[in-house]
């Protein structure tokens, strides 16, 4: 059974996780891509992005769910900590469709309710 401290960190790894993938994502659909792979274009689309105020709030986001991780591995078995942070993938998904209005396909809704079965079944036992 997982501590009411680490249950509180991971949701804290998982919103902070998702919330910096989501933003950085929005910030680079934002940017574009690169127009060619070569030096001079690949400096351009980098200054365009660090130039992205979406690309800098998924930063510390990121940085508060890397250091959420290795509290959690301090107090907790990694073998319940890494199928827990899967749940990652459900919070991803919402955000995608929800915030990013992206499609969702079926397909990617059944993976969703198995890492959910997978993640009850790791929490469980």
């Amino acid at each position: 059974m997982i501590h009411a401290r680490s249950a509180i960190l991971l949701a804290v790894l998982i919103f902070s996780s998702t919330g910096g993938e989501i933003s950085i994502t929005h910030g680079m659909k934002k940017v574009g891509e690169p127009e060619r792979l070569r030096p001079r274009a690949l400096l351009a689309f980098l200054w365009r992005a660090l130039r992205s105020g979406w690309f800098w709030a998924g930063v510390p986001l990121l940085a508060i769910s890397f250091y959420s991780l290795l509290v959690l591995l301090s107090w907790e078995p990694a073998s319940l900590v890494i199928p827990a942070s899967a749940f990652n993938y459900v919070v991803g998904t919402l955000g995608a469709k929800y915030l990013l209005g992206e499609q969702v396909s079926a397909g990617r809704w059944a993976g969703v309710l198995l890492v959910c079965a997978g993640v009850l079944l790791v929490t469980a036992g």
